[in-house]
């Protein structure tokens, strides 16, 4: 029997991590994230699947095949948070529990994001833990699964 699948989705210039405003995101790379990931999500059973994208349609369609393949999401919409209403009508349609992360804190931040369009359609959220938030959301999504 195979693992259940958590699909980690990575919003617009999460592939920059490392090198965009490491004061803000950390010098750690979008690689070390998804490899904290990845060692968490085996460590509770799970198998990792992970897509970074700078273009939502490529997210959203991300979402429609994780559905009845994908135990869990977690996602980190970048910018995409503030107003991407189809990424957020994906993820409605999704089955299982999707935990919304984020290496900042958006509400201790610029106004305009302290809105998420995501965070309506998660079970919870993340955020302002730096690159721990990454083990902390995978952790989530298990715990959900586990009930």
């Amino acid at each position: 029997m195979s693992e259940p699948i958590l699909l980690l989705l990575s919003g617009p210039n999460l592939n920059l991590l490392g090198q965009r405003q490491p004061e803000v995101y950390g010098t750690d790379t979008l690689d070390d994230h998804v490899l904290a990931s990845t060692e968490t999500a085996s460590s509770r059973g799970l198998a990792l699947e992970h897509v970074q994208s700078n273009h939502e349609g490529e997210l959203v369609d991300a979402v429609h095949a994780a559905r009845g393949r994908c135990a869990a999401i977690v996602v980190n919409p970048g910018a995409f948070t503030h107003y991407a209403w189809a990424i957020h009508d994906a993820l409605a349609a999704f089955e299982g529990p999707v935990v919304e992360l984020h290496l900042s804190n958006p509400a201790a931040r610029e106004p305009w994001r302290h809105t998420s369009v995501v965070a309506p359609v998660a079970d919870g959220t993340i955020s302002g833990f730096g690159s721990m938030g990454y083990r902390m959301a995978v952790s989530a999504a298990a715990d959900l699964l586990d009930g």
